[in-house]
């Protein structure tokens, strides 16, 4: 749930005005927490656990509200450690995150992980035995990611794990079966998968090959998310199909929309800022993805509930980078 970030572009004013700050090790710089912890890319959690319970055909309750609680512990603490484990190569490459710029300490950013991981832990087992049998491994691939498999081949699929593992999470707390969100899983851990590959590009020059596989991979998406699976037509659903199919449609669109063009950009241009931005579109577009889930699985509320997070997240992601 911690993918590669996009820090400022070289020569960003942004970034200059960070590197030449001195920090006071006395007062806490909110700003440099919220940098490193990327608070803008928190509105992408919630649509996992609400589609996994729209999926598993379960209306959302409060289990389902400290399943969403416990993801966003377990995604902030994938970011803190995430830059830990990275400080040194930071330090090189982007000597103006939080940590190598020395305003947030290596030791209060792992702490900050540890603490939000038994957060996390502790808000599954208040949702119940079948959510804290899902975020122990969920947790347990954060930090597989962040410490070891990252920069290794595995280190996609791990990040694609976890966002799938996020979606079942909701299935489990709110009491639905979690066979039933399997195949709302697999494509959001698709999703995850082509933006984390195209990440893996962001601080150097790259190939077009990732940012085609990843226009591939959405335009596939696309097409299965109007095309339910055997398992999927099985299970019961939701009134009002009609709207549900239009609804699911629309925002079906605005994912493919969301990233379509700027990964052709960093097909054509396989240069670092061009690639950063790719990454950011496939960030944000999560939420549309998660959105058209819920839809096509009848929970139209949801669905719209979870789409109103948008605006949020693009209007603090003008502050704060999102990744």
């Amino acid at each position: 749930m911690s993918g590669g970030e996009v820090g400022h572009p070289a020569g960003d004013p942004a970034s200059t005005t960070e590197q030449r700050r001195t920090p006071d090790p006395r007062t806490p710089d909110l700003r440099a927490w919220a940098e490193l912890l990327r608070l803008p890319a928190l509105f992408t959690v919630p649509g996992d656990a609400l589609a996994g319970a729209a999926a598993a055909t379960a209306r959302p309750d409060g289990r389902t509200v400290l399943a969403i609680a416990s993801s966003l512990c377990l995604y902030e603490a994938g970011m803190a450690l995430n830059d830990w484990a990275d400080r040194a190569e930071d330090a090189a490459e982007r000597p103006h995150r939080p940590l190598p710029s020395g305003r947030v300490r290596p030791a209060a950013a792992l702490g900050a992980a540890c603490a939000l991981t038994a957060a996390g832990l502790a808000l599954a087992a208040r949702a119940g035995r079948p959510a804290l049998t899902v975020a122990a491994p969920l947790a347990a691939t954060v930090w597989s990611y962040d410490l070891v498999l990252k920069g290794t081949p595995a280190g996609p699929f791990a990040m694609a794990a976890a966002r799938g593992l996020d979606l079942l999470l909701g299935a489990a707390a709110t009491g639905g079966r979690l066979g039933q969100a399997l195949p709302s899983a697999a494509l959001l851990s698709t999703h995850t998968l082509a933006v984390t590959t195209v990440s893996r590009h962001e601080t150097r020059d790259g190939t077009p090959a990732a940012p085609l596989a990843a226009l591939a991979t959405t335009g596939a998406l696309t097409w299965l998310l109007h095309h339910r699976s055997p398992r999927e037509r099985s299970a019961p659903r939701r009134r009002r199909p009609g709207l549900a199919a239009a609804t699911t449609t629309a925002l079906t669109a605005a994912y493919a929309a969301t990233v379509a063009r700027p990964y052709v950009h960093a097909a054509l241009n396989p240069s670092p800022p061009l690639t950063q931005r790719a990454v950011g579109a496939g960030v944000r577009a999560t939420i549309p993805l998660q959105c058209a889930l819920a839809a096509r699985s009848g929970a139209v509320a949801t669905a719209l509930l979870t789409a109103a997070l948008a605006p949020a997240a693009q209007r603090f992601a003008k502050r704060v980078s999102v990744t």
